[in-house]
């Protein structure tokens, strides 16, 4: 199947979208019904098409770099200079039907389309409930968070989230003193190991970045060194510096909620990845597959046809 995306004009002339897409995912090509060519002032509204027609007037083929399905969303990198980075996000409107708006980075900046900015609660969760291990003397306590915490035994890190039972993501608490010792005898690259396989982990330090080269015992940059080296090494699991604990303990406290809601929306595409949806062709033999999910409704919006 060539990696390429395909744009081209529907010649159906009943149809208010008057363009088409066809674009590869997980080894089949996703065809869709478009407002226009490209996102570049506004979200537009794409509707699944049941096949490519043979008479559709091909506009334009661009070579793909990058075409992968991350939860609810399709993210679309193409191999040009500029308009190389969209994406497609599957939701649910009026009437409980799919709804699929393309979007680039300066349309999702302008309308922060179907996205819900957290104010309180993370995530917008009422139910976060974050799992503390139990080797953890002096955890955070998450008094001012709205969330429910719960000892237990972790796999790896210090705070974690669970869903159906089975750990989705966790953080690891350090000190910039603790991990430059982790760091010198080599037993971080053991901890990095561990959260690494998990879906969704990382690392938060209670200091500035800055401290790393306040060490007095060893010489300037080494720790940086190694904690670049460590990074490169295991790029899933991000190490973010938050200057004070407290500020530690909040981005911990959104970090989960963020991922645990993640996690939800993932469930649910994965979930729909077994029934039949009209527009996901097999180039080899021409069957429907999956869409690629169903979350939760959102607004209404009028479905043009």
């Amino acid at each position: 199947m060539a990696k390429t995306f395909v744009v081209a004009r529907n010649p159906d002339p009943e149809s208010t979208l008057p363009y088409l897409l066809q674009l590869p995912v997980s080894g089949r090509q996703l065809i869709l019904k478009s407002r226009d060519t490209w996102p570049r002032t506004n979200k537009i509204y794409c509707h699944r098409a049941e096949e490519w027609p043979d008479s559709a007037q091909i506009i334009e083929e661009v070579p793909i770099r990058s075409c992968v399905r991350r939860g609810v969303a399709i993210d679309l990198v193409l191999d040009r200079a500029r308009e190389n980075r969209s994406q497609f996000v599957f939701t649910t409107i009026q009437g409980g039907r799919e709804g699929i708006f393309w979007q680039s980075p300066r349309t999702t900046r302008k309308a922060r389309p179907g996205i819900r900015v957290p104010t309180r609660r993370a995530g917008g969760l009422t139910d976060l409930v974050i799992l503390i291990d139990t080797r953890e003397r002096y955890p955070y306590r998450f008094a001012k968070q709205q969330t429910e915490t719960r000892r237990r035994a972790l796999p790896s890190g210090d705070y974690g989230v669970e869903l159906d039972g089975e750990i989705v993501a966790t953080v690891e608490r350090k000190s910039v003193a603790d991990l430059a010792g982790r760091l010198v005898d080599g037993s971080f690259t053991y901890a990095m190991a561990e959260l690494a396989t998990l879906p969704r982990s990382a690392v938060v330090v209670e200091d500035r970045y800055s401290d790393l080269f306040k060490n007095q015992h060893v010489a300037a940059g080494f720790l940086a060194d190694l904690l670049a080296a460590v990074q490169v090494r295991y790029p899933s699991v991000p190490i973010v510096f938050c200057e004070t604990r407290p500020l530690a303990e909040e981005w911990t406290y959104r970090f989960l909620g963020a991922a645990l809601k993640f996690s939800e929306a993932e469930a649910d595409a994965d979930a729909e990845a077994g029934s039949v949806g009209a527009g996901w062709v097999s180039p080899e033999e021409g069957a429907d597959v999956a869409p690629p999910g169903k979350p939760r409704a959102k607004r209404a919006t009028r479905v043009p046809r």
